[in-house]
C-alpha cells in the first residue's frame, strides 16, 4: 500500500469514527522528507495555512504492520494533527500543543484499535504498545520532554477506561466527546480515569 493510500485510509477512518464533516484531503499537505512528524501551521488575516512534513517513507510500500512502528505511529499522529487543526479552525475554538499532543495519543489507539484483526484482543496490548513501551526524544523537563510525557500519561489513563469495544454507543459518545472538548474539559476527562 502507498503512503498516500495509508494516509487517506487513516484521514478517513478517524473523520467516520468521530463523526467529522469531511475536510480537505490530507494528502494535498503533505512533504514527505526529514525523520519526524511536523505539523507547520501558520495563521493570517482570514487563512490558516498548513503543511504536514513526514518521515520519507513515500517510496516503500507500507503494510498495517507499518503503522506500529515508530515511522508508521507518526503517520497517524501526523494525520491526527492535520484532522484536529482543521477541525478547531472550522468550529473557530483554539487550540493549545498540549491538546494536540494528547489528542493524538487517543487517536493512535482509537485508529490502531479500529484497523485491528480482532479488535477485542486490540485494547491491552496497544495500551501496552503505546503508552508502556515508550522512547521519548525530549529529556524530562524540558517543555517538550514534560508536554509528550503528561499527553501520553493522561491518554493511557483515559483510554484505559475504555478497554472495550470501540464500535459500543457509550465508548463511541466518550470518545466523540473527547474530541470536541477544549483542553480543560480533555485535561479533566483524562484525569477521571
Amino acid at each position: 500500500m502507498s503512503a498516500h493510500e495509508i494516509l487517506r485510509q487513516i484521514q478517513y477512518k478517524l473523520q467516520s469514527y468521530y463523526g467529522l464533516e469531511q475536510g480537505p484531503d490530507v494528502r494535498e499537505y503533505v512533504r514527505f522528507e526529514g525523520e519526524r512528524e511536523t505539523l507547520l501551521v501558520r495563521e493570517g488575516e482570514d487563512v490558516l495555512e498548513v503543511s504536514l512534513v513526514l518521515p520519507d517513507l513515500s517510496r516503500a510500500g507500507l503494510t498495517h504492520r507499518d503503522l506500529h512502528s515508530d515511522s508508521g505511529l507518526q503517520f497517524i499522529e501526523g494525520v491526527s494533527h492535520f484532522l484536529y487543526i482543521v477541525e478547531r479552525a472550522r468550529t473557530e475554538l483554539p487550540v493549545t500543543q498540549l491538546e494536540l499532543e494528547l489528542q493524538a495519543e487517543v487517536d493512535k489507539f482509537v485508529f490502531l484499535s479500529l484497523d485491528h484483526p480482532d479488535p477485542a484482543r486490540a485494547p491491552k496490548r496497544l495500551c501496552q504498545h503505546l503508552y508502556e513501551q515508550v522512547r521519548y526524544l525530549h529529556p524530562a523537563g524540558s517543555e517538550l520532554g514534560d508536554r509528550y510525557r503528561t499527553a501520553n500519561s493522561l491518554a493511557a489513563r483515559f483510554v484505559a477506561r475504555l478497554n472495550t469495544d470501540l464500535g459500543s454507543e457509550p465508548v463511541k459518545r466518550q470518545l466523540r466527546r473527547f474530541y470536541r472538548s477544549g483542553q480543560t474539559e480533555k485535561l479533566s476527562l483524562a484525569r477521571a480515569a
